[in-house]
């Protein structure tokens, strides 16, 4: 448990120590932090329940040719490891342009925030640990979702924001779910945004997810696939968005951001709801990790407006350690991510 615990407190350490006037001048420090979370993404060795499905992947690209890897799903991160195999690059080459991709956008959503570093530390016990470090497809899109959310604080258009869809998708199909949660928050040509965006959400929905929703409603719904654990994740996600919902003018976004962070909040909530009608929680636990983000957001706010800055950042710092422990701990799955290996220490891995 070690290195989670080194990651945890590299971050911890940075939202403590720094001072409001230090957080600017800590944007180098703070990118080196989402480099170290790449490397322990990238060069991980058998951690996370989906290593061996990820390691026959790039078995199956060493003897495939380009159009038989495609039927595999997810074209990108097909690409990927039929593009490493050919290089004859081996496995942790695909792990760490995946992390690479999810750190850098989790970095860029964090340093738009007032609190970077209590952001980047509220993304770590879940976001990082057991979503990047399990689901990489999944996360990958994320990344690329975090990317865009914060071009979209910084008014970027909703068409640009589909480009970001669609390269999500590219890693995971369902990426898509995002988009309306954006193109319905923006306020220039509202008329036209929403245009764009049902135009755009059909578009990628044919391209991606049409030919598979009978497999998606197979796997899922019908078979009743159930998640351990599956609404403690969802109220990760909740809890936030009724905080922010219960009380939005104290979180000071700009009306742009506050309307985009309201639609995450509702989608939470529906997710709450989903998860107790529908027959398969797996299906709304895997959609309910694109709005995880939504807590990165709203945590890194508590300081200075819920609580007393101080006050604030210790509460954020105790919540996201109790979560690392919990998970570590107590989790059904917490063993597929026990122990941490390091790469390097296998050969041929």
């Amino acid at each position: 448990m070690i290195p989670y615990w080194f990651l945890f407190a590299f971050f911890a350490g940075g939202a403590l120590l720094r001072r409001p006037r230090e957080q600017a001048d800590a944007f180098p420090l703070l990118f080196a932090g989402a480099v170290l979370i790449a490397v322990m993404v990238g060069l991980r060795h058998e951690v996370g329940a989906d290593w061996e499905q990820y390691r026959f992947i790039f078995s199956f690209a060493r003897y495939a040719d380009l159009p038989r890897q495609m039927e595999l799903g997810d074209p990108g991160y097909q690409l990927l490891n039929w593009a490493v195999q050919q290089l004859g690059g081996p496995f942790w080459v695909v792990n760490l342009v995946c992390g690479a991709i999810f750190a850098l956008g989790l970095w860029r959503l964090c340093r738009v925030q007032p609190e970077p570093w209590l952001a980047m530390l509220v993304a770590v016990p879940y976001l990082v640990v057991v979503v990047a470090m399990g689901y990489t497809r999944q996360a990958v899109a994320i990344g690329i979702l975090m990317a865009g959310l914060a071009a979209v604080t910084r008014g970027a258009s909703t068409m640009r924001f589909i480009l970001y869809v669609a390269a999500a998708a590219l890693f995971h199909k369902s990426a898509v779910v995002v988009l309306p949660l954006v193109a319905f928050a923006s306020d220039r040509n509202r008329l036209v945004n929403v245009a764009v965006a049902l135009a755009g959400t059909v578009l990628l929905y044919t391209l991606f997810l049409e030919r598979s929703v009978d497999a998606l409603l197979r796997n899922y719904i019908v078979a009743e696939y159930s998640s351990q654990g599956a609404m403690i994740r969802v109220a990760m996600s909740l809890l936030p968005g009724l905080l922010f919902l219960a009380l939005p003018s104290l979180f000071r976004f700009e009306e742009g951001e506050r309307r985009l962070w309201r639609n995450f909040a509702w989608a939470a909530v529906a997710m709450a709801v989903a998860l107790a009608v529908s027959p398969s929680s797996t299906a709304v636990d895997r959609l309910a990790l694109y709005l995880l983000p939504l807590q990165v957001v709203v945590l890194a706010r508590v300081p200075g407006t819920l609580l007393g800055r101080g006050l604030g950042i210790v509460a954020v710092v105790a919540y996201a350690l109790a979560v690392q422990y919990v998970w570590l701990n107590h989790a059904a799955h917490a063993e597929y991510w026990l122990p941490y290996q390091f790469v390097p220490l296998f050969d041929g891995a």
